[in-house]
């Protein structure tokens, strides 16, 4: 297993990025999805869409992008997983690139986003990078503004637990860093696998950095499971009871505070900012 050290991975311009997409039947958004990963200014990224046994047609439109584009691999998995959790570990362990950054097969980037996380890990010389999102429900909603020289906030772990700070279609982080600490495939983890994730990722560094800047767009629809706040807290809640910090002590009677304040902030943000 890799060694998780703290010891910063310091970028370099020409350092590949690997872009993992889990796909389930996304045929609708997959290409536009696709599309806004090859717009961006930080050419040096391979793509690997990893399809969960969709049953629409998915991955004729994906092998259609790869025959134009020679960055782009397609993974078909043998079995539908339930979850994002195993597409993306099955994506980071076949990435090429020393940095992977995680997209939802629904989500738009910002043109910039790559280009301006990678010139953050250098400056920062941080193993994981964030950045602020907008919500949308009709891609007219989307206004793409020039981030001139945007804020690079701090997130430690304490913050990370009292709100969850990092999105994961924004995330790039140091690849030993994911394979040290996969995603739980465990489906009581489902829609909170990434935060249970990104929490321990937090354990490991110091700090990670954000970008103050909305620089993914995140695609509201109808039945997503995490529109059911009620059944979000639950999970929520559930994977921190179950949590364990690397010194084998569970959060007890914080787990409590935590979903509190995580639910509290979100409402905050989700209602009044409308960004994160």
């Amino acid at each position: 297993m890799p060694d998780p050290q703290q010891t910063p991975s310091v970028s370099g311009p020409n350092d590949l990025v690997t872009v993992v997409v889990p796909c389930y039947n996304a045929a609708r958004f997959i290409g536009r999805t696709i599309e806004s990963v090859l717009a961006q200014t930080y050419v040096q990224l391979e793509l690997i869409v990893v399809d969960d046994r969709s049953t629409d047609n998915s991955v004729d439109l994906i092998r259609s992008y790869a025959l134009r584009d020679g960055r782009i691999r397609l993974i078909e998995r043998a079995q539908n997983a339930g979850a994002p959790a195993a597409p993306r570990n099955t994506g980071v362990a076949a990435a090429q690139g020393r940095w992977v950054a995680f997209l939802d097969a629904d989500d738009i980037w910002h043109p910039d986003k790559l280009r301006l996380q990678m010139q953050a890990l250098r400056d920062h010389r941080a193993t994981l990078c964030s950045t602020q999102m907008k919500d949308f429900r009709d891609e007219a909603e989307i206004v793409v503004t020039e981030p001139l020289d945007p804020r690079v906030a701090r997130i430690t772990l304490t913050q990370q637990l009292l709100k969850y700070r990092t999105p994961t279609s924004s995330i790039v982080v140091d690849r030993q860093l994911m394979l040290a600490h996969p995603f739980n495939e465990d489906l009581s983890y489902k829609a909170r696998e990434d935060t249970d994730c990104f929490i321990r990722l937090h354990e490991y560094m110091e700090h990670s950095i954000k970008i103050q800047h909305p620089l993914v767009f995140y695609r509201l629809q109808a039945n997503q499971i995490s529109g059911d706040k009620w059944k979000m807290v639950s999970r929520h809640f559930a994977m921190l009871r179950k949590y364990r910090m690397k010194t084998g002590e569970g959060l007890g009677l914080m787990a409590y505070v935590y979903t509190a304040t995580h639910f509290l902030a979100s409402i905050y943000i989700r209602m009044i900012r409308h960004k994160l």
